[in-house]
This record gives C-alpha cells, structure tokens and sequence, in this order.
C-alpha cells in the first residue's frame, strides 16, 4: 500500500464523518417530482378471482430507502475496512534475484562434489568468501534490480570455488604448511 492510497482512505473516512446522520426531504419534494414524471397509464382493475393484496402507498415508495442505506453503508464498511489492507504482499522474485538462487544452488553442488580439504590455514579465507557471498545475497535482496550484485556474486562464488579446489589438493597432496 502506498501512501497515496493511505491519504485517501483518511480523506474519505473525514468526508463520511462530515456527512450529517439525518437528511431532512422537504417537505414539497415528492409533489415536485411527482410533476416531473411523466403521466402515468391507467391500471386496469385486477379480475374478480386475482388474489393482489394492495400495500399501502407509502409502503410502495419507501422500500427503497432502508434498502438503499444498507447498501450504502456496507459499501463504506467496505471502502474502510482495515483487514483489506492487512493481507501481507508476497514479494514476487525478480530475474535477478532467480538467477542468483539458481547460480547459489548451482554452487552448492559443485562445492559438494569436490573432496572433503579440511586444511586449517584455508579456513579463515573460505569463511571470508562465504561470509562475502552471504552479505552480496542480502544486498541482492534490499535491491533486487542491481546486476552489479550478481556479477560480485559470481566472482565470489568462483573464487570460493578456486580456493576450495586448492585446500582439497593441498589437504590430499600433504602440502599444507
């Protein structure tokens, strides 16, 4: 919701306050709109066996008024309901944000795939590049629209995988120093 929508509701909730509760019809108003209408036909008188049951005139124009009331106010109640607002907007990802989940799967497995090189000297530089890919994801996902951000991502998720390469053949070799 943005703030244009949240400045109407406020300006809508204050012109329905600013509505009186009652509204006086003066007192000629239906003579004068009766002379507006066009004149009517005359009704042929129902047959002896019709079963009408006549409701009284004022009965027959009145019907709509509490109707139209109801109407009106459940249409308020809905214009200002809070919990139309309240649903939560699901973030949709966007191609960016796609393209680095698939990149980060895709790093997973080749990290996975290669053997197990538990040098303690390369530890501290893994965890700096795994740290660095962690803040770019979060950097991806405040600014989903920064291709910048993929292409670091990419170039992190490289050299991890460079770095790892070289700690496993130096675990496997005995290189380590």
């Amino acid at each position: 919701m943005n703030t244009h929508d949240h400045d109407s509701d406020h300006d809508l909730l204050a012109r329905l306050r600013a509505l009186p509760s009652e509204r006086d019809v003066p007192t000629d108003g239906w003579a004068r709109l009766s002379a507006q209408l066009p004149p009517r036909e005359p009704q042929a008188a129902p047959a002896p066996g019709d079963n009408v049951v006549a409701l009284p005139i004022r009965s027959r124009r009145r019907w709509w008024l509490p109707v139209g009331a109801a109407l009106a106010a459940s249409l308020a109640v809905y214009a200002v309901a809070p919990w139309r607002h309240a649903q939560p907007e699901v973030p949709v990802p966007s191609a960016l944000q796609l393209q680095a989940a698939a990149m980060t799967e895709q790093y997973q497995q080749a990290v996975a795939s290669l053997p197990d090189g538990r040098a303690p000297e390369w530890q501290p530089a893994l965890h700096e590049l795994d740290e660095s890919a962690a803040q770019i994801r979060a950097a991806l996902a405040q600014d989903p629209r920064a291709p910048h951000l993929l292409g670091q991502l990419k170039r992190t998720y490289a050299l991890r995988l460079e770095l790892t390469r070289q700690a496993a053949y130096a675990a496997e070799s005995g290189l380590t120093t």
